[in-house]
């Protein structure tokens, strides 16, 4: 997947400037998964501060992709046909540990017993970019969401299934919450 980002910040004179244009540092095409993409675009701290400088791009640094509460993560994925998952020689012990290498912390919130199964204690604003693809909810309740449709999850147990014959491509915004017992 091709990503370009801008990213602005202030310089020495207190003026506006581009600190960055280009790639993401952190985008992954899997190679167990083929057709499966993850780049991390942007992530912030707890309590960001504005007017970053250069060499302080935070991205680099994620351990998780899980945001801890109040921070923040901004990825885009393409989710290949749920079929390439089912393919005879799909090989689902190295999909899972591409997935812990590429994509830590969120990897281990996958449920081992029914794959794509998820929970984070985040609030995450999803658009579809590209294509379409179900949000499915526990007890298998689903819908069916499409190009620019947008999904706001509040902490939900959810998977993602591409059912089509088309990648489809997510713009994620996590934001790390607190969750209630």
């Amino acid at each position: 997947m091709k990503i370009r980002r801008v990213v602005t910040g202030i310089d020495a004179d207190g003026k506006s400037t581009f600190l960055e244009d280009g790639p993401p540092p952190r985008t992954d095409d899997f190679a167990s998964v083929p057709g499966f993409s993850s780049t991390l675009v942007w992530a912030t701290p707890p309590t960001p501060k504005v007017g970053i400088g250069g060499g302080s791009d935070p991205t680099p640094r994620v351990e998780s992709f899980v945001p801890e509460t109040g921070a923040t993560r901004l990825m885009i994925v393409t989710f290949p046909p749920d079929a390439v998952m089912m393919a005879a020689d799909f090989d689902p012990a190295a999909a899972g540990l591409e997935y812990v290498e590429k994509v830590p912390g969120l990897a281990q919130t996958f449920e081992m017993d029914n794959p794509g199964m998820h929970t984070t204690n985040s609030v995450d604003y999803d658009m579809v970019l590209d294509g379409e693809i179900w949000l499915e909810l526990d007890d298998g309740r689903e819908v069916k969401l499409q190009r620019h449709d947008v999904a706001i999850q509040n902490g939900t147990r959810h998977a993602w299934r591409n059912k089509g014959t088309k990648p489809a491509t997510m713009l994620f915004v996590l934001i790390g919450a607190h969750r209630e017992a």
